[in-house]
């Protein structure tokens, strides 16, 4: 298992929130952002679509278009203000996993 970017150190008392990424189990807490929610997993965020180096976010207040995302149904979100929610499915590779 990959260690994740950010590392919780605080508000760990919050309701558990399941959710898959890349079609894998992993939890994050209630009022999490998804970029956070997929941060605290592993170190990258998704893969650009266009190159496919590593992102995992730049501005993180929804202003430079680097935390776009898909879900697995194919609907995209930008992770950095989409709070995660339950039974969510992510990707982090354009064309699933």
């Amino acid at each position: 298992m990959s260690v994740g970017q950010l590392q919780r150190v605080a508000e760990t008392g919050r309701a558990t929130v399941h959710f898959l990424l890349d079609g894998q189990p992993a939890t994050a807490l209630q009022g999490d952002t998804v970029l956070t929610a997929v941060l605290t997993q592993q170190a990258v965020l998704r893969h650009n679509e266009f190159s496919g180096q590593p992102r995992a976010g730049f501005c993180l207040m929804g202003a430079c278009q680097d935390c776009w995302m898909r879900t697995a149904e194919g609907a995209a979100l930008r992770a950095c203000s989409t709070f995660i929610a339950e039974g969510m499915a992510l990707l982090t590779q354009e064309g699933g996993a």
